[in-house]
């Protein structure tokens, strides 16, 4: 039996994923399985997943009709067969050291349920952007995790099993295994789930050091879908609200407001001056939190939102030479 377990969701990855199955099986922590889940996929992600299978047995792969990444996640983990249990997308990559630093953190503090790393950002090329995702790693209190969303991609987290089984629910109309993830959502599963963990257990969240994770953004498209994501998110809250009505009615607002400053900084990302303009003074008019909390950013955030509406995409490029570690993440 493998002591540890990578999920691995697929949806017509075919483009993507033999990078990333290559970086998992050259994982410095050798006694591990792979599980690829197939969701649906109708290119040829489950050729070039079984080809892999066929050369190296601790890749297994599971099939199954479109069910979301959720729905991918959640077949992954009744799949698993380890002591913990890791997810990388297929688009993504895992540094040599990540399975074996997160396993050493597990071992050694026996209340951690999550353990997390941080992220390189890379581009659809798989080359790094200079860019990176630098949480907070110890500390985490529910709040903390609601509001700023540590681990902050699906690829960065391990999971100890019995963490795992902590979350897991099983819906009345499911018949096949159950859930972690609420397979109800198609935005907004990752910070739902590290919220609930928070909220409803007692297992603790903690990241370890170093940029573990290789997380692609696709440019492009990122503010059109502002709309859809805050929307997402205010769902989130509206399922988590009922189990601790105390604790969202003293951060809810914060909460959002950090969330539409994220949000502001995609709409940056993706030069939507207009949209991140208006995203920042919403978040701002909502909660001064973020400014009080963390003024470097907002502010950066504000005058960059600022100056891309008024003067257009070319600003871009002197304010990254005036500060160059703006980036568009949380």
């Amino acid at each position: 039996m493998p002591f540890a377990s990578i999920v691995v969701p697929a949806f017509n990855a075919t483009a993507t994923l033999r990078p990333t199955l290559e970086s998992l099986l050259d994982q410095s922590w050798r006694e591990l399985e792979i599980v690829v889940v197939d969701d649906g996929s109708t290119d040829e992600t489950a050729d070039l997943a079984a080809g892999f299978a066929a050369r190296d047995s601790r890749i297994r792969v599971v099939r199954q009709a479109n069910r979301g990444l959720a729905g991918a996640r959640n077949s992954g983990i009744a799949a698993a067969r380890g002591e913990v249990v890791g997810f990388c997308d297929a688009d993504d990559l895992w540094m040599p050291g990540k399975l074996s630093a997160h396993i050493a953190h597990l071992r050694a503090a026996p209340q951690v349920g999550l353990s997390y790393s941080g992220s390189a950002l890379i581009d659809t090329e798989g080359r790094l952007t200079g860019h990176a995702q630098k949480p907070r790693l110890t500390g985490m209190t529910a709040a903390h995790v609601f509001k700023r969303n540590p681990v902050g991609n699906g690829s960065a987290p391990v999971f100890r099993r019995a963490a795992l089984e902590a979350l897991a629910w099983r819906p009345r109309f499911e018949t096949e295994r159950d859930w972690v993830f609420d397979e109800t959502f198609r935005q907004s599963e990752d910070i739902e789930c590290w919220t609930r963990l928070a909220l409803t257990t007692d297992w603790q969240l903690e990241g370890v050091p170093g940029l573990l994770t290789c997380y692609r953004i696709n440019p492009g498209g990122l503010s059109a879908n502002t709309t859809a994501q805050l929307a997402s998110w205010e769902r989130m809250v509206d399922k988590l609200r009922p189990m601790a009505p105390e604790f969202f009615a003293r951060h809810e607002t914060a909460a959002r407001a950090y969330q539409l400053r994220y949000l502001a900084r995609r709409a940056v990302s993706d030069s939507d001056g207009a949209t991140a303009r208006a995203l920042i003074a919403n978040a701002l008019r909502l909660s001064r939190a973020p400014l009080r909390e963390e003024p470097a950013k907002t502010l950066t955030t504000w005058a960059a939102a600022h100056a891309l509406d008024r003067f257009g995409p070319s600003v871009l490029g002197f304010a990254k030479r005036l500060h160059p570690k703006f980036r568009a993440t949380r």
